[in-house]
């Protein structure tokens, strides 16, 4: 699914389950061992998916450990990101230089919480949603935002190493299945036209995208 927002250089796996007896490399488990149990069968399943997908770009397996904030520790030379929710577990990568960061979000197709939008979206931003929930009910606009400002971030906090916040990042979008991100925050290693991402609602799911490719910085 994730793959169809994604350019043909970076490798993608997913699935829409947890795979029996996932397993954990050096490290992994001792990362989640004061989680509960489904918390460890989804930290155990998305890295089944990056280690899947770090195949195709002929790099074994290796353990995929949290770093700062969160964000995952990958081989020398790769970029990537992994992503969960119910039902769903996916994960991307690339190679440097071709590919400088990546994003990837996973939500249910189901409204946002109450109050969250107003927490995550800018005052343009929910303007801009209401008008989109109003010629196309069908899509849960709200979430879609929040989802495109959680695969912003993943891009972003690679390349720069700082907190974005939600309030930095002024997001359009398109009809099309396309969206971009005008960043409020600057930093010398992100385009300066901002981020340009994907989006694609499919099977109860949205996933959103964003690919920094060497061509695009």
């Amino acid at each position: 699914m994730i793959e169809k927002l994604l350019p043909s250089s970076v490798a993608v796996a997913e699935t829409y389950g947890d795979p029996p007896h996932a397993p954990f490399l050096r490290g992994e488990l001792e990362a989640v061992s004061c989680a509960v149990e489904g918390r460890r069968r989804e930290f155990a399943a998305v890295r089944w998916c990056a280690r899947r997908a770090l195949a195709d770009l002929g790099v074994g397996p290796s353990a995929i450990l949290p770093g700062e904030r969160g964000s995952p520790v990958w081989p020398e030379g790769v970029v990537g990101s992994m992503t969960h929710c119910d039902g769903y577990r996916g994960a991307a990568v690339g190679q440097v230089p071709g590919v400088l960061a990546l994003g990837i979000d996973a939500e249910p197709h189901l409204p946002l919480p109450e109050g969250v939008l107003n927490i995550a979206a800018l005052p343009a931003e929910q303007r801009r949603i209401a008008d989109m929930q109003r010629l196309a009910p069908e899509i849960c606009w709200d979430r879609l935002l929040f989802s495109m400002k959680e695969a912003v971030y993943k891009a972003w906090f690679p390349l720069t190493r700082r907190w974005l916040g939600f309030e930095q990042a002024d997001i359009t979008i398109g009809h099309d299945g396309t969206f971009s991100a005008h960043l409020l925050a600057d930093d010398p290693a992100v385009p300066s036209e901002g981020f340009a991402g994907r989006w694609l609602v499919e099977e109860g799911l949205m996933v959103t995208a964003v690919a920094v490719t060497a061509q695009r910085h």
